[in-house]
Order: C-alpha cells, then structure tokens, then sequence
C-alpha cells in the first residue's frame, strides 16, 4: 500500500506541468491573476519601504514578514505572461515584454533572487543589510517598470 500511495504521488506531482495551463480560463483571467500578483508585491513593498525611510517605526517581525511574503510572492505574476492571448489584452504590460521576452524573464529571475536575498538580510539584525537589500530589489523593480510598464 505504501508502495502504491508513493507512486501515485510521484506520478501526480509529474504530470502537474500538464495542467498548469489550465490555470486560466482565458488571457483577461491571466491578466487579473498577474496584476493581482503585483499587487501583493507592491503591498509588502511599501509597508518595508516605510519602515526604511523612517515613515513607521521599524519593526524587525514585520520586516521579516514582509521579507518572506516577497520571496513567495514574487514567484508568482510570471506565469501569467505565458497564456496564448495575454499580450493582446488590456493590462498594464507594454508590447516590449514579448519582444523582448528573454530580458524580461531575466528580470523576473533577478527579482525573484533579489527578493531572497532581502529575506536573507531580514533574518539578521543588521538593518543598514536590509535597507541595502531593499534598495537592490526596488531598484529591479523601477527598471522592469521603466522598460516593460505602461504609465
């Protein structure tokens, strides 16, 4: 039995790939899913942004909270790029991304890395680590935005 559960779950976790595409019932559902993603981001952004400007008091859980959210989060939106017809539909994403795909993914990857390494420092007590660490995953941020988002 224990060989048979095994092997089912082996064989489940293999063909997962297979229905990843039906994740969305259409582009406009893969345009919601990313924007919704970046929404997420954007919230666990700016709650660290005010914590490292000064705007709140800084709070070494809540860094650390927002830290690991946006190590997850940060996996998420690139998928929903990938839906047949999602460039053709309404959304915020310039033309420039499928153009140009390689050098967006690449940023995503920078991102999603940048985004760990933020987790990294938010795990110490070194705050001038964090607010560095931030500052390189912001910056990442404001480039892609530059190149790849519409105003």
């Amino acid at each position: 039995m224990k060989k048979l559960s095994i092997i089912s779950t082996v064989l489940a976790s293999l063909s997962l790939p297979l229905f990843a595409g039906s994740a969305f019932t259409d582009s406009e559902d893969a345009i919601e899913y990313r924007k919704a993603s970046f929404q997420l981001i954007r919230h666990n952004m700016m709650d660290l942004g005010d914590m490292i400007r000064g705007n709140v008091p800084y709070d070494a859980a809540r860094v650390l909270k927002r830290a690991n959210a946006l190590a997850a989060v940060t996996t998420l939106p690139w998928e929903g790029f990938t839906v047949p017809g999602a460039d053709k539909a309404s959304g915020d994403a310039k033309a420039e991304i499928w153009a140009n795909l390689q050098d967006f993914n690449s940023r995503a990857d920078k991102l999603q890395q940048d985004a760990r390494q933020l987790q990294t420092a938010a795990k110490g007590t070194d705050q001038a680590a964090v607010k560095a660490a931030f500052a390189a995953f912001a910056k990442n941020c404001k480039a892609c935005h530059d190149k790849y988002k519409a105003d």
